[in-house]
């Protein structure tokens, strides 16, 4: 007689809710909307002096604002579960494979480039030379509202997609965070991040160890992240590297990996608060102190970071991997198809969480910021409306057996959302991938 299932606990049905991506994005939304509707309110300068406050040691240099300990504290978590989630598609997942690993990568770099010299181009040709230095701004996706918007309107396209547009937007967050580094670090102390690294050597021991204790992996995490700030790298990379320490194989005769179990604890913190806290402090653009909303769009920042967003990412993404796939042997994943491309390039225009981060560091005037940050939001709105209406044509046409056009009937056809043991679906992708197969000409 087999004992009945347990109903899990209120608890457990929050952090179900929270970990879906439909919710993460929602969530995103409505604190942006809350903070911009505050930020430009007769109560704005509640907004303001809550931004402002400031708390922390100030002995070792952590007197941060609420706003900075968003950007730089709440956002470093939300890096290591990216981190932890990239690990596992590279070493256990569909991308363990070198070949199709390499599509989404190089499009990631065509992503992150054309934006950037779309944005210089059109800064220049409208007489804004001085806003050069926000070129970095439109060359970010954003993982969670991007992957809402997928699971929104991707119904029916293979999970495929979603893994593509994951390893795209990761890579391209950390080429923006490694450009934060270089282009937007005044002065780096070598001595507190050498400290840094010792200390994620150190969480890599002990996160694979046989019993990882959190009240010895958490202090170990604070440290990396204090010296990586202290260094004055931007903190965020400790979190990703922290994330790349998780083990993505069964270890120690345990039943799952270790990527899955860290992803489930801190998941639902980092979409349920970490993200929305961070956007609400970044999207409370003012806009009715200065010379009005028409005067902010006209600016030649607002209108390059629009335009880098939306086409710039397209352009880049659409176009690197089209070439890659249709001149080299590279090829995309399984049940992919180049056509794929074109709701995946107006998703990676969603730039919002580290587009609204570069922004501040770019400019510390409040004109061009303002007008930057209010362009990141427009214009990842108009990407995100594209998106949805490629996402739904797309899922509607008839679809090849060999979409990617590797020669081999595809396996691999899950459609997003299904409830599909994704174990049992790499299984079967595993004893493909074993079997002698010739492509056919």
């Amino acid at each position: 007689m087999t004992a009945p299932a347990t109903r899990p606990t209120g608890f457990a049905r929050l952090n179900a809710w929270i970990m879906r991506e439909t919710t993460g994005g929602a969530l995103l939304l409505f604190a942006a909307a809350i903070a911009l509707i505050w930020a430009n309110s007769p109560w704005r300068g509640g907004y303001e002096a809550l931004s402002a406050i400031t708390i922390g040691p100030a002995a070792i240099h952590l007197d941060l604002s609420l706003a900075t300990w968003a950007a730089d504290g709440l956002l470093a978590v939300f890096f290591f579960t990216v981190g932890v989630e990239l690990k596992h598609e590279f070493v256990s997942g569909s991308l363990r494979k070198p070949k199709e690993a390499a599509v989404p990568v190089l499009g990631a770099v065509a992503g992150m480039a054309m934006p950037a010299i779309l944005y210089v181009i059109a800064v220049t040709v409208l007489g804004d030379t001085s806003a050069l230095h926000g070129w970095a701004i439109p060359t970010a996706t954003d993982i969670a509202f991007a992957l809402g918007v997928l699971a929104i309107f991707g119904r029916g396209l293979p999970r495929g997609v979603r893994t593509f547009l994951l390893t795209l937007a990761v890579v391209d967050d950390l080429l923006a965070i490694v450009i934060i580094a270089i282009f937007y670090t005044a002065g780096i102390n070598l001595l507190a991040l050498l400290g840094s690294l010792v200390a994620v050597g150190v969480f890599l021991l002990v996160v694979r160890s046989k019993r990882p204790s959190w009240w010895l992996l958490l202090p170990i995490a604070i440290i990396a992240w204090v010296l990586m700030h202290e260094a004055g790298v931007h903190a965020t990379i400790a979190g990703v590297l922290l994330g790349f320490c998780v083990p993505s194989k069964k270890v120690h005769g345990e039943t799952d990996s270790r990527t899955h179990r860290f992803g489930d604890k801190i998941g639902p913190f980092s979409s349920g608060f970490a993200l929305p806290v961070f956007a609400f402090f970044a999207a409370g653009v003012n806009i009715v102190d200065g010379d009005g909303l028409g005067a902010v769009v006209a600016q030649p920042v607002f209108i390059a970071i629009a335009a880098a967003l939306v086409l710039g990412k397209l352009i880049g993404v659409l176009g690197m991997t089209a070439l890659v796939v249709k001149l080299t042997p590279l090829r995309l994943p399984d049940a992919i198809g180049v056509r794929d491309l074109l709701p995946v390039g107006f998703l990676t225009g969603i730039g919002f969480t580290v587009s609204l981060l570069i922004a501040e560091l770019s400019f510390p005037d409040s004109e061009h910021t303002a007008a930057a940050k209010l362009a990141v939001l427009g214009g990842s709105l108009l990407a995100a409306v594209l998106a949805a209406i490629t996402l739904r044509h797309d899922a509607k046409r008839a679809r090849s057996d060999d979409m990617n056009e590797d020669g081999i009937p595809d396996i691999d056809r899950t459609p997003i959302g299904s409830d599909a043991d994704e174990s049992e679906i790499d299984a079967h992708v595993d004893g493909r991938d074993s079997q002698p197969h010739t492509k056919e000409s």
